[in-house]
């Protein structure tokens, strides 16, 4: 689920501001040449100043700035400090402030180790990463909304970054940005930053004691809290907090997986959105406390002293607890036959936060949640940077398949290449690699409870890297959000990615606001049903098929 281990290079482009007409087309308040992008009326376009986008929370009064219409709020606080005594608690309230706090700027990023990133040239130029400050006082919302305590009851939209469970931001790539689908659907669009990785999961129950019972959550916890923090205050943006989705890509994906599962979310969430990332069990309470001794030993600490974690230099502390999961996972190997359910720096199932088992069973978590579930065609993209791989044959693929599927390797290969007849080696090769067997598991198990559910599986390819990049991980998201001419190292830019996110974007909005994905833009949209399939395929040209990857699906097992 960690998206740099998943797919190295997959992200992000520049900054140019997209309007259009469609859904929202009467909403738009600027004026905005979808051709290029200029304000053609040369009118300003940006206004700050005293008295201007002041809003107020729970906790006092925040000043942002209009941009292009829209009201923009950075850098929020939902949470209070997480350093020193408050690391590794559940998530406490901030101190209220008095005067009218600035909200221009995004919040501190959670911590987090970013070595070794931007010295990949091509990387760098495709993902093109924000990453500003990093600190543990990292509990912050990001807010942009059409008009202010304007009682309009927009539906509410709160984006969860990517990045597994370790690493990311809510402004990570261009494409978060939330400008352009405010405006065009008239929707109040939210991100926020919470912790992650060894500060967000680290389980120290077993050493610690009740003190320590949410230690293994907190990152989960935070998440909630940022809902609390929606619900109280969104009708001052201009939102409704009885219609929140939740939508996320990758590692942000299988949060939303998690907080659907959650019974804190109840009353928080009303639509779910995964993107890239299905997850439906957490690892054991066992687990995550044996990690958790390993981490204390590994400090050199006793177990009276495990306070002292608390007071140790975050970077410090990363290094302990990745070298002792690193110990871990080399004494206590994971068992064969749980590839689903991920260990180390993850969600718990403590029983009270989180429960055991597949997610969704009976009336587990949010069990009224519709879900529109979402992957790409091509999540692992193995030749964009080896061109030579565009000539592998068959032999070839199925010799690279043999280290993960062994004897049935040459078998998985022909029932793909059943399911589709045209598709060259290296694309069956991406296929097999980026096969759906998540999307279904998550899908299925959402049925159960009743819930109308709803799958895509995006397939467009942008005309870059002489056509190698295919439709990769993390490709889709400038799509949903209408930042296809943000994101031009993911699109190329132009009418032709726009014509789709469009598209995208309309049945996005149709399900925040109704459950139902269905739009005149996109052909009849049935809900899921495991016996038919039912998935829309987002393309230049997009149609509904049914299982369109039944033999292959039914070989991997």
């Amino acid at each position: 689920m960690n998206r740099r281990l998943f797919i190295k290079n997959a992200g992000a482009g520049t900054a140019v501001s997209l309007c259009s007409g469609g859904l929202g087309a009467t909403m738009l308040a600027t004026s905005c040449n979808t051709s290029n992008h200029t304000n053609d009326s040369d009118e300003q376009i940006l206004f700050i100043g005293d008295d201007i986008a002041v809003a107020d929370t729970q906790y006092g009064k925040v000043k942002g700035y209009i941009l292009n219409g829209v009201y923009t709020f950075l850098g929020m606080p939902y949470g209070a400090d997480t350093s020193g005594k408050n690391r590794f608690m559940a998530p406490q309230s901030p101190e209220p402030w008095f005067d009218i706090r600035p909200a221009v700027f995004y919040g501190d990023t959670a911590p987090q180790n970013m070595y070794g990133r931007w010295p990949h040239r091509y990387g760098t130029f495709v993902d093109h990463w924000n990453y500003y400050d990093f600190s543990e006082n990292c509990l912050m919302i990001n807010v942009w909304t059409p008009g202010l305590a304007d009682g309009k009851k927009r539906p509410v939209l709160v984006w969860l970054h990517g990045g597994g469970f370790t690493n990311g931001s809510g402004i990570e790539q261009d494409g978060y940005h939330g400008e352009n689908l405010s405006k065009y659907g008239d929707i109040v669009f939210c991100s926020i930053n919470h912790r992650l990785g060894p500060i967000g999961f680290s389980d120290l129950s077993g050493v610690g004691g009740e003190k320590y019972g949410d230690s293994g959550n907190v990152s989960m916890l935070d998440i909630i809290a940022a809902l609390r923090w929606v619900n109280a205050n969104i009708d001052n943006f201009g939102g409704d907090p009885g219609n929140v989705t939740i939508m996320g890509q990758s590692g942000g994906g299988a949060k939303v997986c998690t907080i659907a599962a959650m019974p804190a979310a109840k009353d928080l969430v009303h639509k779910a959105v995964p993107l890239s990332g299905s997850y439906t069990e957490a690892q054991s309470r066992e687990t995550s406390q044996e990690l958790g001794s390993y981490i204390l030993k590994e400090a050199g600490l006793r177990a009276s002293e495990v306070d002292k974690l608390q007071d140790i230099p975050w970077k410090d502390y990363l290094a302990i607890a990745n070298s002792a999961l690193a110990k871990y996972n080399t004494d206590t190997p994971q068992p064969p036959g749980t590839p689903g359910i991920r260990r180390g720096f993850s969600p718990v199932a403590d029983e009270v936060n989180l429960p055991s088992g597949v997610f969704y069973s009976g009336q587990q978590g949010v069990p009224n949640v519709p879900m529109l579930i979402s992957s790409t065609f091509d999540e692992w993209t193995p030749a964009r940077d080896d061109a030579a791989l565009e000539q592998i044959s068959m032999d070839g693929v199925v010799a690279r398949l043999n280290d993960r599927y062994g004897d049935k390797a040459a078998d998985i290969v022909a029932a793909y290449g059943k399911d589709f007849p045209n598709a060259r080696p290296i694309e069956l090769l991406s296929l097999i690699l980026s096969n759906r067997q998540g999307v279904m598991t998550a899908a299925n198990a959402k049925l159960k409870q009743g819930s109308p559910v709803y799958v895509a599986w995006y397939g467009w390819q942008p005309p870059l890297f002489d056509n190698r990049m295919r439709a990769f991980h993390c490709n889709d998201i400038c799509f949903w959000f209408l930042n296809t001419d943000r994101m031009i190292t993911h699109t190329g830019g132009g009418a032709r990615p726009r014509q789709l996110s469009h598209k995208m974007a309309d049945a996005l909005l149709a399900f925040m606001r109704t459950g139902d994905p269905n739009t005149p833009a996109l052909p009849q949209w049935p809900k899921y049903t495991e016996s038919i399939g039912e998935t829309m395929i987002l393309n230049d040209q997009c149609e509904v098929k049914n299982s369109p990857d039944r033999n292959g699906l039914e070989t991997l097992g």
